[in-house]
């Protein structure tokens, strides 16, 4: 993983494990972020050697293609899961937003989470 990489990753980690429930598996250029074994985000870096860092989620009905199209250098629809509603977000393009950051990570989890568990995010 890139040192940009590992940087973005670990702010990421810090947003995403202060959520209820909230676990995270590293596997090479990639990380996934669950509750009770639901994805609720993804950190890709350099995932199958695009070299793009990003962080991917579940996002709102028509939001990521809204956002990809409003914002085509910072957000994006990811490969496989885009169809699916998933949106990107670009972490290795301009400025860092983690506010923002935080605010998608607690949609994407509030959209996947149990009831109870979304409830205490609210």
């Amino acid at each position: 993983m890139s040192a940009l990489g590992e940087k973005r990753l670990a702010k990421l980690e810090r947003l995403c494990l202060a959520l209820p429930e909230a676990s995270v598996e590293r596997r090479g250029d990639y990380a996934s972020f669950r509750v009770r074994k639901k994805v609720f985000a993804y950190f890709l870096d350099d995932h199958h050697g695009d070299g793009v860092v990003s962080l991917c989620w579940k996002a709102a009905l028509g939001e990521n293609e809204e956002l990809a199209q409003a914002d085509p250098k910072r957000f994006f629809i990811p490969a496989y899961i885009g169809h699916r509603g998933w949106a990107g977000l670009r972490l290795d393009v301009g400025r860092v937003d983690w506010r923002e950051i935080g605010s998608l990570v607690r949609s994407s989890y509030s959209a996947v989470a149990p009831a109870r568990l979304a409830a205490r995010v609210a």
